[in-house]
């Protein structure tokens, strides 16, 4: 997945917001400074929120908030060695990793806003997910029976031709049921 957020506004945010706030582990700070020392490292971060839903996740936590200091999720794996997490991001460089950041008043920190991306591994909205599939469903039933009539018409063409007239009379009713269904 390529980032929509340019290296330098990345690496901008996360120098102010090391300056600013106070993490819980020291690691995490270091680990961070670790990400903004490669530019093909930065260019697969991604500042999320519910970043747990991701397959590879960073969860990093400030001073002042009451949330797990720090954790690092793999494909549902999860532990709080940040030196485990080094070791991964430093083998596996090709891998987007997802960040999610807690500090207090995260919405009222421009900077933050300004690099904060949409999950792209977010269930979506039940009732938005319930609606597409209600409109799939119609859509394939509705083509099924333009399918179905289409074929009841040309097995009609085909029996007349043939001057098949028991299975044109048995062809034409089934038509009519459909029509009538419809």
């Amino acid at each position: 997945m390529g980032s929509i957020i340019p290296i330098v506004e990345k690496k901008e945010f996360l120098r102010g917001f090391l300056q600013h706030y106070e993490l819980k582990r020291r690691e995490c700070a270091w680990l961070l400074n670790y990400l903004m020392s490669d530019d093909e490292l930065m260019e697969r971060v991604h500042f999320v929120e519910r970043a747990a839903q991701t397959p590879k996740a960073l969860i990093i936590s400030a001073t002042g908030v009451e949330t797990v200091p720090f954790s690092f999720h793999k494909f549902k794996h999860v532990t709080t060695d940040a030196e485990k997490a080094f070791h991964d991001i430093r083998l596996n460089q090709t891998e987007d990793v997802y960040i999610e950041l807690h500090f207090n008043n995260p919405k009222m920190y421009p900077p933050y806003l300004a690099v904060l991306e949409d999950n792209p591994y977010l269930p979506e909205n039940e009732e938005i997910a319930q609606a597409h599939q209600q409109i799939a469903e119609d859509l394939l039933e509705k083509s099924l029976k333009t399918f179905r009539l289409q074929q009841l018409r040309k097995d009609i063409d085909n029996a007349l031709d043939g001057k098949d007239f028991e299975t044109f009379i048995q062809l034409s009713n089934d038509l009519k049921e459909l029509e009538i269904k419809k």
